[in-house]
C-alpha cells in the first residue's frame, strides 16, 4: 500500500506538471496506474503474465477484489480540485480561458478555477512598468552601445543627427494586451520610431537639438499613445525621455565651428541692442529736452512780445494825455535802469553847494575785495581806473541832462 500512494503522489504531481506544461497522455497515465495496482495486488502488468494471485513478503495472498479503488479516485479527484487554486497579486489581473475562450477577469486575491483540462489561468501585472531603448542599449556595467540604425534621422531641413531617448510603458487592457498581441516590446519599439521619425521630420534640427526637445518628446508620446489605440494593443505609454541628441560624429567639429559662430554672431547682435538701447533713449531725451526749451522760449517771447505791446500802448495812451509829464517820467525811469547798474558819485551843483556824497557800501566792498585778492591788484587797479573813467563820463552826462531838464522845466509857463 505505501508503493501505491507513493504511485497517487507521484501520479498527482505528473497531472500538476502537465496543467502547467501541456496536455498529459491520459490514457497512458491510467495505463501506468492499472499495471501498478496489478503489481501490488500480485497480478501481472497490462499485456500479458498470470492474472492469478502472488504472494507477498509476508506469505499472505491479496485478491483485487479486496483493493479500495472508490477512496484513491475520491484523493485524486481532490488533489485535481486543488489545483484550481491560484493567486492574483496586486496591481494584476486573472484571465480564465475555458478551452482555450476568455470567460472572466479576475481581480487581486485568492481565486479558484476549473483545473485543466477544462481552464487555465493566465495572470498578466498591468502596474508593472517596462522600458525599452531606441538608438541605444544599456549594459549591466552601466556602459552603452550606440545603434546607429535607429538613432540616425532626418530632420526637416536636411539635416542628419543622432537622437537617443527611451519609452516606458504599462498595460491598460489585459484583453487587448493579450489576444491583438504578438510581442508587446517590438510593438512599442515600432510604433516609437514611426512616431519619432515623423515629428524630427518635420522640426528643423536646432529645434531638435536645443529648445524643442521636450516638445518634441511630448509630441512623440501623444502619436504612439495614439498608434497603440489604432492598433488595441492595450499598451499605455507613460513617459518619453530624450537621452541625446547631436549631430553625428563624423560633422561634430564642423558643427560645433557653426554653432560657436551662430553664438558669436548673437553675442554682436545682443551688443549692438545694448548700444542702441543705451544712446537712442539718450537721443529721444534730448530731442525732447530741446523741443521743450524752444517752446518755453517761443511763449517766453511772444509773451514778453505781448506784455512790451501792451505797455507801449499804455505809454502812448498816458503820452496823449500828457506829453511833458510822460517823457519826464521815462527819462527818470532810464535814470533809474542805469543808475541801479553803476557806482554812483551824486554832486549837488545848487547854490554853489559843492557836497559830494560818496557811496561809502561800494568803497568799503571794493577794499575788502582787494585785499582778498592780492594776486590780481594790477588787474584789479585797471578795472577801477575803466570804471571811474566810464563812471565820469556817466556822470558829466547825467549833469548835462539834469541841467537840461531844470532848463526846460523853469522855462514851462507856470
Amino acid at each position: 500500500m505505501d508503493n501505491m500512494f507513493k504511485y497517487i503522489s507521484n501520479f498527482s504531481k505528473r497531472i500538476l506538471a502537465a496543467n502547467q506544461d501541456g496536455p498529459p497522455d491520459l490514457d497512458e497515465l491510467f495505463k501506468d496506474l492499472k499495471n501498478k495496482m496489478n503489481r501490488v495486488i500480485g497480478g501481472k502488468a497490462s499485456g500479458g503474465g498470470n492474472n492469478g494471485q502472488k504472494p507477498n513478503s509476508s506469505g499472505s495472498q491479496l485478491s483485487g477484489d479486496n483493493i479500495p479503488i472508490g477512496p484513491i479516485i475520491l484523493i485524486i479527484v481532490l488533489i485535481w480540485l486543488a489545483t484550481g487554486f491560484y493567486i492574483v497579486d496586486q496591481g494584476s489581473r486573472g484571465v480564465v480561458f475555458t478551452f482555450g475562450k476568455n470567460t472572466a477577469v479576475t481581480m487581486p486575491g485568492p481565486r479558484w478555477h476549473i483545473p485543466y483540462p477544462i481552464e487555465t489561468v493566465e495572470v498578466v501585472n498591468l502596474e508593472q512598468v517596462r522600458t525599452i531603448e531606441l538608438g541605444y542599449r544599456s549594459s549591466g556595467a552601466g556602459a552603452t552601445s550606440q545603434e546607429l540604425r535607429e538613432s540616425l534621422m532626418l530632420t526637416g531641413d536636411e539635416n542628419i543627427i543622432d537622437l537617443q531617448f527611451a519609452v516606458q510603458y504599462n498595460l491598460k487592457s489585459v484583453q487587448d494586451f493579450l489576444f491583438y498581441n504578438r510581442s508587446a516590446e517590438n510593438s512599442v519599439r515600432g510604433a516609437a520610431e514611426t512616431a519619432i521619425r515623423e515629428i524630427v521630420g518635420k522640426s528643423e534640427m536646432d529645434f531638435v537639438l536645443y529648445e524643442g526637445r521636450e516638445e518634441i518628446a511630448v509630441k512623440t508620446r501623444a502619436l504612439m499613445q495614439d498608434i497603440l489605440d489604432r492598433y488595441q494593443t492595450g499598451i499605455n505609454i507613460t513617459s518619453v525621455t530624450m537621452q541625446n541628441a547631436q549631430p553625428p560624429e563624423q560633422v561634430q567639429a564642423a558643427f560645433d565651428d557653426a554653432v560657436k559662430a551662430k553664438q558669436d554672431q548673437e553675442r554682436q547682435k545682443n551688443e549692438g541692442q545694448a548700444y542702441a538701447n543705451d544712446v537712442v533713449p539718450k537721443a529721444r531725451g534730448s530731442a525732447s529736452r530741446l523741443i521743450a526749451q524752444a517752446n518755453g522760449y517761443k511763449v517766453s517771447v511772444e509773451n514778453e512780445a505781448l506784455g512790451n505791446a501792451s505797455r507801449f500802448e499804455q505809454i502812448m495812451t498816458e503820452y496823449n494825455r500828457a506829453p511833458a509829464v510822460t517823457k519826464q517820467r521815462l527819462f527818470l525811469e532810464a535814470q533809474e535802469g542805469i543808475m541801479s547798474s553803476i557806482t554812483k558819485i551824486i554832486v549837488d551843483q545848487k547854490d554853489s553847494n559843492s557836497l559830494l556824497y560818496l557811496p561809502l557800501d561800494k568803497i568799503i566792498q571794493q577794499s575788502g575785495t582787494s585785499r582778498n585778492v592780492n594776486d590780481a591788484n594790477a588787474v584789479n587797479n585797471q578795472q577801477i581806473s575803466v570804471t571811474s573813467s566810464k563812471t565820469n563820463d556817466a556822470i558829466n552826462s547825467i549833469a548835462d541832462r539834469a541841467r537840461d531838464a531844470l532848463r526846460l522845466r523853469d522855462r514851462e509857463p507856470r
